[in-house]
């Protein structure tokens, strides 16, 4: 079987994240270009990211059972087009139905990469090779506010979604001659039955359950402070968005570390291992985030130095438990790839609605719910390595 260039997957991984930040420095002058509302405009970014989450429900399945290439450069075909459409929407009503297909066509990458992935290795290189991976897709979103700020400078808002467009573009030629088929084994039972088999499968599988709740709950704890983080260096310290930007850079790093990290190590130690590693790093994260706000004044420094560990903890547990995911039943890796990561996004959605009912201006409920997810995390970490053992 012929193994798709590991840096190609990396690029096609970052479509959706890249498309989702580039965006947000343009959303002020999009209310003022389309003489609109921002409400309208952020909800041009809600709807992208639940159709993020829905799309990888769909995507797992068909490619397990009509194969990863053609699902992907459907996927990605569809992104273009839809990103084509977004640069050119003439009214917001078309560029948020843009943004929704945008995002349908962009989580192909997303959920086909890890996939992919699954299919070309044996679980504890999957695992490594998922570090690549998942270091792509903290680069990316990393760069792309400051790339989409840039070009809204130069060409207005429009010159982001043309980006992509090109991004998008290459990437889908570049994967037609080098993105080979990587499930030969295809599920040939009717789709409807298919859907509903693997997802039972799955759900029954305690091991799989286990690594889901690993993953997503450890994504929990970013989400978490992603959502809190804001309102508390502009209202409680008094600092300015370009403060919260300079200081946000520590948490991509730390996940690039871990990343990088899994890369390099879990072949030799095993996925489960460094999964609990992981889970250890990020406990430690946010045990020093309470520490410190214990026994320091609230400050930039405070807030955000301890989510170094966090995040890097989240780096190396989570290409695991995705490994482990995807590995319970590898001819479903499709299927499991999906569910995992619409379980992540509906989980972080549901999070980020806690924080705003629980916000009081303090660093307190922040960490209370980060506290509690990565308990759970913790329990399902426990059930990864007990079923390893026997």
């Amino acid at each position: 079987m012929k193994r798709p260039p590991l840096l190609l997957l990396v690029l096609v991984s970052t479509v959706a994240p890249v498309s989702m930040n580039m965006f947000l420095p343009s959303m002020p002058g999009m209310v003022r270009a389309l003489d609109t509302e921002l409400h309208s405009v952020q909800l041009a970014l809600s709807l992208f990211i639940a159709g993020l989450a829905v799309g990888q429900l769909i995507y797992g399945p068909l490619s397990d059972r009509f194969g990863r290439r053609p699902t992907l450069l459907a996927g990605l075909a569809l992104f273009v087009a839809a990103s084509a459409c977004s640069a050119l929407a003439p009214t917001i009503d078309l560029l948020i139905v843009a943004r929704v297909a945008q995002a349908m066509g962009g989580c192909a990458g997303m959920v086909l990469t890890r996939a992919i992935v699954r299919d070309v290795f044996p679980r504890d290189r999957a695992a490594a090779a998922l570090g690549y991976v998942t270091m792509g897709m903290a680069v990316g979103p990393m760069l792309a506010p400051s790339i989409g700020g840039q070009l809204d400078l130069w060409f207005g808002w429009r010159g982001g979604f043309v980006f992509v467009t090109v991004f998008g573009a290459l990437l889908l030629l570049a994967s037609w001659p080098w993105l080979h088929e990587t499930n030969p084994g295809r599920n040939r039972a009717p789709l409807l039955m298919s859907l509903v088999g693997g997802y039972r499968r799955l759900l029954g599988s305690r091991v799989f359950l286990a690594n889901l709740c690993a993953f997503a709950f450890t994504s929990g704890c970013f989400f978490i402070f992603a959502s809190a983080a804001p309102y508390l260096v502009v209202e409680t310290l008094g600092g300015s968005p370009r403060d919260y930007g300079l200081f946000f850079i520590c948490l991509p790093t730390g996940y690039m570390t871990g990343s990088f990290i899994v890369a390099r190590l879990a072949t030799r130690f095993g996925s489960e291992r460094m999964l609990l590693f992981g889970l250890a790093i990020t406990v430690s994260g946010v045990a020093l985030l309470a520490a410190v706000n214990v026994s320091l004044p609230l400050s930039l420094p405070v807030l955000f130095g301890p989510m170094l560990l966090v995040t890097m903890g989240n780096g190396i547990t989570m290409p695991n438990a995705i490994a482990g995911g995807v590995s319970v039943a590898p001819e479903l890796a499709g299927t499991a790839s999906g569910l995992i990561g619409f379980c992540q996004m509906a989980l972080a959605g549901l999070l980020t609605l806690l924080v705003g009912a629980l916000h009081d201006g303090t660093p307190w409920p922040l960490v209370g719910l980060m506290a509690a997810v990565v308990s759970v995390a913790i329990v399902a970490g426990a059930v990864v390595w007990k079923s390893r053992a026997t």
